[in-house]
């Protein structure tokens, strides 16, 4: 069984002014159509109003489908939503599942009865991912006094106590700061490493994408505009690298051939060429050639660039 599956599926809105008037049909998701298999770990990514939220709450029950169809672990989400939510779990980033006024531990206790998990498993996963989310210290803390990050790490714990077979996360590192996202990511990556748990998430973070997901897909204007693994596109449309070389001394810039610009800092130099008409070795040798070598390294397009220039200019 297909962790999710799509087939054409399409939400159209209709939008009017005041008192009703100038009404008209919206698009936001327009025949989206890609399948996940269970254990995959998938972003999902696109700019502001591409359709990625509409998505995720078509195949979290949230909003029917005008058209096309879904399913999430064997069930159809909009017609069998009270089934499907003790198999699924949901974190978005800027809403709340947590009880406000209430200790960490308590909003932990109550979703516990929501979902009906025997006591035993729920200590278990409570340990496991109090442990993981290094959640010990403000247990007891009303949620409302915690930050951000504090926040989010709640979240991410109240959407997997139940053990959920597929997990939604929409925008879940939003605002958090560098310390925080990198203990959500570490701690999704090792969810799906060790309990095989589907997670598709969407963010505008590419990096953070890049760092736990193989696969990718890409929407835009509502329509899916790419599907397939994060280094193909990488392969597809990062062909510029920058060689930054150390040289001995401060220099004027190197002339050498197939290099389009040089950037020059003391006695760093930053060599921008493209992988296609010379290759990293012939260009380090044709340095090494001129002047002498300190240090060198070389830098990849950032994924970030690669998205833009997909949105830009198309596949």
């Amino acid at each position: 069984m297909l962790a999710i599956e799509t087939g054409g599926l399409t939400k159209r809105f209709v939008r009017s002014g005041w008192f009703g008037r100038n009404r008209r049909e919206v698009t936001a998701v327009d025949g989206v159509t890609f399948r996940v298999e269970p254990g995959e770990l998938v972003g999902y990514i696109g700019p502001n109003g591409a359709g990625k939220s509409t998505t995720i709450k078509m195949l979290t029950g949230i909003l029917y489908p005008t058209e096309g169809r879904a399913s999430v672990a064997g069930l159809t989400p909009s017609a069998e939503r009270k089934m499907l939510a003790k198999r699924i779990g949901v974190v978005f980033g800027q809403r709340r599942q947590l009880w406000w006024d209430l200790p960490l531990r308590e909003s932990f206790d109550l979703l516990r009865h929501v979902y009906g998990v025997p006591a035993d498993r729920h200590a278990r996963n409570l340990a496991t991912f109090v442990d993981l989310l290094e959640l010990g210290p403000f247990l007891e803390t009303p949620v409302r006094q915690l930050s951000l990050g504090q926040i989010m790490r709640g979240e991410l714990t109240a959407a997997l106590l139940h053990d959920p077979e597929v997990v939604f996360l929409d925008e879940p590192t939003i605002g958090l700061d560098v310390v925080s996202k990198g203990r959500v990511l570490d701690f999704l990556a090792t969810l799906n490493q060790e309990r095989g748990t589907t997670v598709l998430m969407t963010t505008h973070d590419v990096a953070d994408l890049e760092r736990l997901c193989r696969r990718m897909l890409i929407i835009d204007h509502g329509r899916l505009i790419y599907d397939g693994s994060v280094a193909a596109i990488r392969e597809r449309f990062g062909l510029e690298r920058t060689l930054v070389v150390d040289l001995d001394t401060a220099r004027q810039p190197l002339s050498l051939p197939c290099v389009d610009a040089v950037e020059v800092d003391g006695s760093r130099q930053r060599l921008r060429f493209r992988r296609d008409r010379i290759s990293a070795a012939a260009l380090i040798s044709a340095v090494a050639e001129v002047a002498p070598v300190a240090d060198l390294a070389i830098e990849e397009t950032p994924i970030e660039d690669i998205v833009r220039r997909v949105y830009r200019e198309g596949l």
